[in-house]
């Protein structure tokens, strides 16, 4: 066994959702709340305002495109979205991770479409994104959470594309460089990347998916939370500030300081930069480690957001699957415990390993000191079997 690390992170979260708040962050942060206002208040609808307008502005979304604020997180925005536009043409779901698959499940048996296909690849790998068929709408994640899996980019998504295009990429907004032209639909949640408070979903929709919306009346029921269009025309107050239900304006407050942190920084390019250089700690280290691994198969989809990590020890690897999962698990109880770095267990659903949260809110610094520790835990658990 090896001697214990002298030194810990100063943050020690490194979970991947909720995720880890700003440097320097504390409740003080909300004392400008206009909490026990009504957020249909002037200045209720002016503090919600500012966060669409500040992440239009700070991601580089196109003035064409409209945002809005929507319930139940990443996932209302997602359901939101699906089942108001798909059916009006045939559709392809991609997934390699959980969550992906969730949408799946949801498109194919509750919408229950009869042109639906689904590309499904294992964990690690990304299916065959390059013979989509882009006459029909296509639904994938940008950034598979669980499985530290993400699309490098949009290259093989055409201008000139019939369907639209919907990604949940709350995982990928503020930590990757989005191609905004190529998409159509993309959503996204406080609690990921930028460490939000958590709750709330962001809906972004391009002009066509606005046309969509506009020309187009499913044949099922649609509850009042997923209702976008009124008469034939969008709402767009949803976009305007004036939200579907009624939002934490504590959580608002918290959007807002999210923004003003990411500007003075240097906005979403040092956000990018910060992100990716956690990954590269973590990839300095994996090179030199004999007993872990990405789970992302091919360099170029690794995630510099959710950093997935198996464990390919021989000794390891010898041990029955149940066994594999308890040892992995005990890993990351043991960096609990010591209280240097909490929630870094594998997603239920993902193979047995770790998840390193690497999102612009985590300093690199922590990250180079957490990495000593993985080394000293795997050798206590293995040391003690």
């Amino acid at each position: 066994m090896s001697s214990q690390p002298t030194q810990r992170p100063a943050c020690p979260n490194f979970s991947s959702g909720p995720c880890a708040k700003r440097p320097g962050w504390s409740v003080d942060a909300l004392a400008d709340s206009i909490a026990g206002r009504s957020h249909r208040s002037k200045p209720g609808k002016a503090r919600i305002q500012e966060v669409i307008d500040g992440s239009k502005a700070l991601l580089g979304i196109p003035d064409d495109y409209v945002v809005g604020i929507v319930p139940a997180s990443d996932t209302g925005a997602i359901e939101m979205a699906m089942w108001s536009m798909l059916g009006a043409r045939g559709v392809e779901i991609y997934a390699w991770e959980s969550f992906g698959a969730a949408w799946v499940s949801d498109v194919q048996k509750q919408l229950k479409l009869e042109d639906c296909s689904a590309h499904i690849a294992d964990y690690g790998l990304l299916p065959d994104l390059e013979n989509a068929d882009f006459s029909k709408d296509i639904v994938l994640t940008w950034n598979g959470t669980t499985s530290g899996v993400k699309i490098p980019s949009g290259d093989f998504i055409p201008a000139d594309r019939e369907g639209l295009v919907f990604a949940d990429s709350t995982s990928a907004v503020f930590a990757m460089d989005m191609p905004w032209d190529k998409l159509d639909v993309v959503t996204w949640s406080w609690q990921k990347v930028m460490g939000g408070e958590a709750a709330h979903g962001m809906l972004v929709l391009s002009p066509r998916a606005v046309e969509r919306l506009e020309s187009y009346t499913p044949s099922w029921p649609l509850p009042k939370i997923f209702r976008l269009t009124k008469g034939g025309k969008l709402i767009d107050g949803i976009f305007k500030g004036a939200t579907i239900n009624t939002p934490s304006m504590l959580a608002i407050e918290d959007a807002v300081d999210g923004l003003k942190w990411a500007e003075s920084i240097g906005g979403l390019p040092t956000l990018i930069q910060r992100s990716e250089a956690n990954l590269a700690a973590i990839e300095a280290w994996v090179e030199q480690s004999d007993w872990a691994d990405f789970l992302a198969v091919d360099p170029a989809t690794r995630s510099n957001t959710s950093i997935c990590l198996k464990i390919v020890d021989p000794w390891y690897q010898a041990l029955p699957a149940d066994e594999q999962a308890a040892k992995a698990k005990q890993i990351a109880s043991l960096l609990d415990t010591e209280g240097v770095a909490y929630d870094i267990g594998a997603y239920r659903d993902a193979p047995a390993g770790l998840r390193i949260w690497g999102g612009g809110t985590v300093e690199t610094s922590d990250i180079e000191a957490l990495l000593p520790w993985l080394d000293w835990a795997y050798g206590e658990i293995k040391g003690a079997a």
